[in-house]
């Protein structure tokens, strides 16, 4: 396969170098609006060449794009790029509207392409291990669950919006937090067969005074800097989500999650996991709670060579290797001490949509499994800004099943 990689930011250079590792693909093209940083990912990472813009690139013979591009643009290339022919990886989120998520899950229907949404979450080895847990039965019925998506403005977004925002900087750096859902939500709903029909959310107001979550700077109108809501699920589960951008939290898990079973319990902190288990019989005092955070700490992660220009604050999302609970026997051999990402995450999502576009399998994070990881967000972000009430949250159906490679 060939990909295109449209956008070249801080985040792209993991992936567009992943991709150039691995046997399946022949060719990565890039373009940018910044021609200038397109030519030098081209020279750092020995690619095929550059596209002037992203019309050129999808005239191309490139059977594939991934769109690295800031996250409220998503939608609308996504479906330039599928109308073009062309098979989809996409950053998270899907999109920021109801409207774009349905047009791009009928595109999908009607021509058969690939899409896929890289969400990290899906692989973050807490998520590996639950979603095992939960399709052998070991919770019991999980009837609630929590999702949090921490990360504090501080902590290298300041930073990250100046770079791409230009002089306008503020007025998207108060990208309201329900709009980057994924990260929480995909955790939970990457270990749960099911989907959210209804949610309320409400918004905290910010205080910094900084000029950003202003709402007359705000291009969303948006003041709320931390995030709650309260989903609903078709099988009468519930979760709790949580997306924080002011909050005194600096290292540790930025997503993190807890699982809630009649049989067992898995509660993830900062910096740690316990699971709880529930014996037979009336004799709670033989129940068992145990430490496994060793599972799920990550080990053998480098940081790479040519990123001396990311954030410092960002940098452990591009240095996590391995956890215990990621089986590596899928992946390339080519990517045996590559740098990684995102607790261990970004080898198999690299990975996953070379597979999807070569073998022609809709990939596990498909266009229908996407939209329930971003939906419930979107409509959060309604809630909130009606004060809390609940609404449903509409839903485009299952998807083919699940790939025999997950």
């Amino acid at each position: 396969m060939k990909i295109g990689v449209i956008g070249t930011g801080q985040f792209a250079r993991s992936f567009l170098s992943l991709w150039q590792l691995h046997p399946d693909v022949e060719e990565v093209y890039v373009t940018d609006l910044v021609p200038e940083r397109a030519a030098e990912h081209v020279e750092r990472f020995g690619l095929a060449g550059t596209f002037a813009d992203i019309d050129e690139m999808l005239a191309s013979d490139v059977d594939s794009v991934a769109v690295l591009t800031q996250r409220w643009s998503h939608g609308p290339i996504v479906l330039k790029a599928l109308d073009a022919g062309k098979n989809v990886y996409s950053a998270v989120p899907m999109a920021v509207s109801v409207e774009e998520i349905e047009a791009i899950v009928k595109k999908v229907e009607e021509t058969g392409l690939i899409y896929m949404m890289g969400e990290t979450s899906y692989y973050n080895p807490a998520v590996v291990w639950a979603r095992k847990q939960v399709a052998e039965g070991a919770f019991g019925r999980v009837f609630y669950s929590e999702g949090d998506y921490l990360h504090d403005m501080d902590n290298g977004f300041y930073a990250a919006y100046q770079y791409s925002g230009g002089d306008d900087w503020k007025s998207t750096a108060s990208y309201p937090p329900m709009l980057y859902p994924t990260h929480a939500i995909g955790g939970v709903l990457g270990a749960l067969p099911t989907y959210a029909t209804s949610v309320s959310c409400i918004g905290i107001r910010d205080d910094r005074g900084d000029g950003v979550f202003d709402r007359e700077v705000s291009r969303w109108q948006n003041e709320f800097s931390n995030m709650t809501s309260l989903i609903e699920f078709a099988d009468g589960g519930t979760m709790r989500h949580n997306e924080f951008r002011r909050l005194g939290y600096w290292q540790g898990h930025e997503s993190r999650f807890r699982f809630y079973g009649t049989e067992q319990v898995f509660e993830q902190s900062g910096h740690g996991a316990t699971l709880s288990v529930k014996t037979e019989g009336e004799d709670y005092a033989k129940g068992e709670t145990r430490d496994i955070s060793d599972l799920f700490y990550t080990r053998g992660g480098q940081i790479p060579e040519g990123f001396g220009d990311v954030d410092p604050a960002l940098m452990q999302s591009f240095s996590s290797g391995t956890a215990p609970v990621q089986d590596r026997s899928r992946l390339p051999q080519e990517y045996e001490g590559a740098h990684n990402g995102h607790e261990g995450s970004h080898h198999f999502l690299a990975d996953d949509f070379v597979r999807a576009v070569t073998t022609r399998t809709h990939p596990p994070v498909s266009a229908w499994k996407a939209a329930r990881f971003t939906l419930p967000g979107i409509v959060a972000w309604d809630s909130a800004r009606q004060g809390g009430v609940r609404l449903l949250v509409p839903d485009f159906g299952d998807g083919p099943a699940t790939p025999a490679w997950d």
